[in-house]
């Protein structure tokens, strides 16, 4: 096992020790375990950027290209975003799904492998960079949206039964749960909108140019929809609003998830994630 194999599995440790503590805090309502957790997940994004620090001077390239690098920097984005929620205020629980969620996409990086891309891919240089991280950042904030709306359909379903239990003592309120969703859809849905139109004029400027069935840009397309989708079921006032809000997101971003499940099975050229 290399350095960046090694440093990678030590962060994906370090998201797993965090959910955990999270997850035993909310079944027992245990105060410190959150402060504990927090801790565990700063040392995984430590860990996580040593790695992809360490993948970059081994190979040479940003680890931007290539499914395991590509999904490594979204596991990334989404574990430091939780990082942020948590050092902000009561908005830490949120953990509950991000971190999992960084989990996983790092897990899923590992099994894939941790190198480059077997492919040479024309859309190279700052440009591409800039596309490819604009774009991460749209997804991250797409999943931000759907921790929040997953937590805020749980929590108003418990209040609607009356069960002031652990989820009522342990989640943030439900304002603060529809703030933080439609805050993460203004700010990813204009990031995403600008990596396409990136992409787009590289393609129309240097080709070859993009075509309509190219899978990515399905992706991309069907992205861009559920984030509108997921906007415009906040628009209005009350909390049928907010849990109309909540529910397309969560709805949205199953349905983003199985459009790139789809989008890998289809691609045969294996050249990346974006």
């Amino acid at each position: 096992m290399d350095v960046t194999d090694g440093l990678h599995v030590a962060a994906l440790a370090a998201y797993a020790v965090a959910a955990a503590l999270l997850g035993v805090s909310l079944a027992r309502s245990a105060r410190r375990l959150p402060y504990a957790a927090t801790a565990c997940l700063a040392v995984g994004v430590a860990l996580h950027g040593g790695a992809l620090a360490a993948f970059s001077a081994r190979y040479g390239e940003l680890p931007l290209v290539g499914l395991g690098p590509s999904l490594s920097v979204l596991a990334l984005l989404v574990a430091l975003g939780s990082l942020l929620l948590a050092t902000l205020g009561r908005t830490g629980p949120l953990g509950l799904v991000l971190v999992p969620v960084a989990a996983a996409l790092a897990a899923i990086a590992e099994v894939a492998g941790m190198r480059p891309a077997a492919h040479e891919v024309a859309f190279r240089g700052p440009w591409f960079v800039l596309h490819v991280v604009l774009a991460m950042l749209g997804y991250a904030g797409l999943t931000v949206a759907f921790a929040a709306g997953l937590m805020y359909l749980l929590q108003f379903r418990e209040l609607k039964g009356k069960h002031f239990g652990a989820v009522f003592r342990f989640f943030p309120p439900l304002d603060t749960l529809d703030r933080i969703g439609r805050r993460a859809l203004m700010a990813g849905l204009p990031l995403l909108a600008l990596a396409l139109v990136l992409g787009w004029a590289w393609s129309e400027r240097f080709g070859p140019r993009m075509q309509p069935g190219n899978p990515k840009v399905v992706l991309g397309v069907i992205t861009l929809v559920v984030f509108v989708a997921a906007l415009a079921a906040r628009a209005g006032n009350g909390a049928p609003r907010a849990r109309r809000g909540a529910l397309v997101s969560v709805v949205g971003f199953a349905i983003v998830v199985v459009a790139y499940v789809v989008m890998r099975a289809a691609e045969s050229s294996g050249a990346g994630f974006l």
